[in-house]
C-alpha cells in the first residue's frame, strides 16, 4: 500500500490503481490525500451540513492546502529570491543601483542598452525579466495571458518609458521657450510618440483591464505646462481625448500615475477634468464605472484634502471617482517635509483613507471639506459619492485590513465598493499569489457572504533601454522596503525549499 486517505476516525489504505492514477502521477499527487473530516467548521460548513455535501468542505481543504507560491514558474521564484537577496545586501545593492542609474541618465550610444548587446542581453535577462512584461507586443500578450491563467482578475499595463528629474531640472524645464517653429515641431513629435505608445497598450489590454500612463511621458512642452500649472496643449489634449476614446470603445480603464510634486498639483487637475467628462457615462459589464482613474499618494501630508476636494466634486457633479490609492514612489527625489513624519504615520493614513474609501465614510484622516460638511447636516442626500478603488499596495496588513472590512460588509448585506487589489510585477508576490488562491477558494464556493478579491499585476512593457528609469525605481523601493523584501525573500525560499523536497525542482508550475 503507498497511502491512505483517513476519514473521521478510519483510515482507507489506497494504491494507485484503486483511485484510478498511475504511480507517476500518485507520486505526484499524494500531498493532497491527507483529508480529515470533520475540519473545523464555518459558516460554509453549517450550510453543508442542513444540506449534505461533501465535496465542497474537502475542495476547500485541498486548495487551502496548496502554496499560493506554486502557480509561479520555477524561474520565477529563482529571479525572485535572487534579487530580493541582492536588495538586503547593501555591498552588492550599491553598485547595482549606481551603475543602473549612470545607464538610465547617459546619452551616450555605448551604455544605450538598445543599441549595446552586452548590456542589453544583462539587463534583460536579469531586473527586466523580473519587472516588465515584455518588449514587443506578442511577448506582452503571452505575459498576460499567462498571468491570467495562473488565476488574476487582470492587468493594468503601462509603457515603459518615463521621465524623472530631480529639482533644478524641473526649474529648467518650467523656463524652456517652446514657441519658436523648431519646438513646435519637436513637441508635435514627442505627442505622437507618446500617444502612439498609449494607443498601443489600450490595444494590447482586455476589457476590464487597466492602462496606465503618465503625462510626462509626453514630452517637454507636456513638461512645461505641468509645472506651470497650465492646461494641456491643444495637441496633447485630442491626443488624451483620442486615447480616452479609444479605452471606452474597448472597456479598458485608464490609470493616471502620480509623478513628483513639482508637476502632480497639475497632474491631479488635468485628471480631475477628464473623470467629470468621461465617468458620468461609462458603463462595464452593465454596472456604472470609472473609465479614468486618478492617483493619490498616502505619503503625503496634502492627499488626504486633495481627495476630500475630488470626492466632493464627484458628488456635486455626479460621476464616478476613480481612485488608485499608493503609499509613494518619489521618496528619493520629492522634498521631504511634504511626507508624513514616520512610515508608520504613512501607514496609518493609507490604512484610514483606505477604510473610508471602502466604507464610504469620512474618517480621522479623510474628511469632508467644510462646506461639504455644512451642507450635508442640512441634507438627507448621502455626501459619499461613488467611488472605484485600485488598492495598490505590497503591504500584508494593509491587504489584510481591506479584506476583513469587505468581508465583514458581504456577510452584513452592505452593498460593496468596484474595487481591485493591484501589485507591481516581479514585487510582493507571497501577497498577490495568496490573493489570487483566495479568490480561487471563494469562487469555488460560490461564495455570497465573502467577498472575491479582484488580484491585478501592474506590467510595464517597452525595450530594456525605455524601461531602465523604470528598474531604478523598482531598486530604490526594493531598498527602502526592506522588512517587505524580506518577507518575499523568505517566502521565495520557503517555496524552493518545499519543490526541491517534493521533487519538482523543474520549470512548471504545481
Amino acid at each position: 500500500m503507498i497511502g491512505a486517505v483517513s476519514l473521521g476516525s478510519r483510515a482507507m489504505q489506497c494504491s494507485p490503481s484503486r483511485i484510478g492514477l498511475s504511480r507517476k502521477k500518485f507520486a505526484g499527487q499524494i500531498q493532497f490525500l491527507q483529508i480529515r473530516l470533520p475540519v473545523r467548521h464555518t459558516h460554509h460548513d453549517v450550510k453543508s451540513r442542513q444540506l449534505p455535501s461533501p465535496s465542497p468542505p474537502a475542495r476547500i481543504y485541498t486548495e487551502k492546502s496548496t502554496s499560493p507560491l506554486s502557480i509561479l514558474p520555477l524561474s520565477a521564484v529563482i529571479r525572485s529570491l535572487s534579487v530580493t537577496t541582492i536588495s538586503s545586501v547593501p555591498l552588492f545593492l550599491g553598485p547595482t543601483l549606481a551603475a543602473l542609474s549612470f545607464l538610465a541618465n547617459s546619452k551616450s550610444a555605448l551604455l544605450d542598452p538598445d543599441r549595446n548587446g552586452i548590456l542589453n542581453f544583462f539587463l534583460r535577462k536579469t531586473l527586466y525579466a523580473q519587472f516588465c512584461a515584455g518588449e514587443n507586443p506578442p511577448a506582452v500578450r503571452n505575459h498576460i495571458r499567462e498571468l491570467k491563467r495562473m488565476g488574476y482578475s487582470g492587468v493594468i499595463l503601462g509603457y515603459g518609458k518615463e521621465v524623472v528629474m530631480d529639482e533644478d531640472e524641473a526649474s529648467a524645464v518650467g523656463t524652456q521657450t517652446l514657441d519658436d517653429a523648431a519646438a513646435k515641431e519637436r513637441n508635435a513629435r514627442e505627442v505622437l510618440a507618446w500617444k502612439d505608445g498609449t494607443m498601443k497598450t489600450v490595444e494590447l489590454a482586455d476589457e476590464g483591464d487597466f492602462v496606465a500612463l503618465k503625462f510626462t511621458g509626453a514630452g517637454r512642452q507636456a513638461l512645461n505646462h505641468l509645472i506651470r500649472g497650465l492646461p494641456p496643449s491643444p495637441e496633447l489634449e485630442q491626443a488624451i481625448v483620442d486615447i480616452c476614446d479609444r479605452a471606452r470603445e474597448r472597456n479598458v480603464r485608464l490609470l493616471f500615475d502620480a509623478e513628483q510634486q513639482a508637476v502632480q498639483r497639475t497632474i491631479d487637475s488635468w485628471v480631475l477634468d477628464f473623470q467629470r467628462r468621461y465617468n458620468s457615462s461609462f458603463t462595464l459589464r452593465g454596472e456604472p464605472r470609472a473609465l479614468v482613474c486618478g492617483t493619490y499618494q498616502a505619503y503625503l501630508l496634502s492627499t488626504p484634502k486633495t481627495l476630500a476636494s475630488h470626492l466632493a466634486a464627484a458628488q456635486k457633479e455626479g460621476f464616478v471617482l476613480g481612485v488608485k490609492l499608493v503609499r509613494g514612489a518619489y521618496l528619493g527625489s520629492d522634498p521631504r517635509h511634504l511626507f508624513w513624519e514616520t512610515k508608520d504615520d504613512t501607514d496609518a493614513a493609507y490604512d484610514s483613507i483606505a477604510e473610508s474609501l471602502i466604507t464610504r465614510q469620512y474618517g480621522s484622516v479623510l474628511k469632508p471639506l467644510p462646506s461639504d460638511s455644512a451642507e450635508s447636516s442640512t441634507s438627507n442626500r448621502p455626501t459619499f459619492p461613488q467611488v472605484d478603488l485600485v488598492l495598490a499596495t505590497h503591504n500584508r496588513k494593509s491587504v489584510q485590513k481591506a479584506r476583513a472590512l469587505r468581508n465583514q460588509q458581504a456577510r452584513t448585506g452592505q452593498p460593496l465598493i468596484e474595487m481591485a487589489y493591484g501589485q507591481l510585477q516581479g514585487m510582493a508576490d507571497d501577497i498577490s499569489c495568496q490573493l489570487v488562491q483566495e479568490s480561487k477558494i471563494a469562487k469555488q464556493n460560490g461564495a455570497v457572504d465573502e467577498e472575491v478579491p479582484k488580484p491585478y499585476k501592474y506590467l510595464v512593457w517597452g525595450t530594456v533601454g525605455e524601461c531602465t528609469k523604470y528598474l531604478l525605481r523598482r531598486g530604490h523601493e526594493n531598498r527602502d522596503a526592506a522588512s517587505r523584501t524580506k518577507d518575499t525573500r523568505q517566502a521565495m525560499f520557503a517555496e524552493l525549499k518545499r519543490r526541491g523536497s517534493l521533487g519538482f525542482l523543474s520549470n512548471r508550475t504545481h
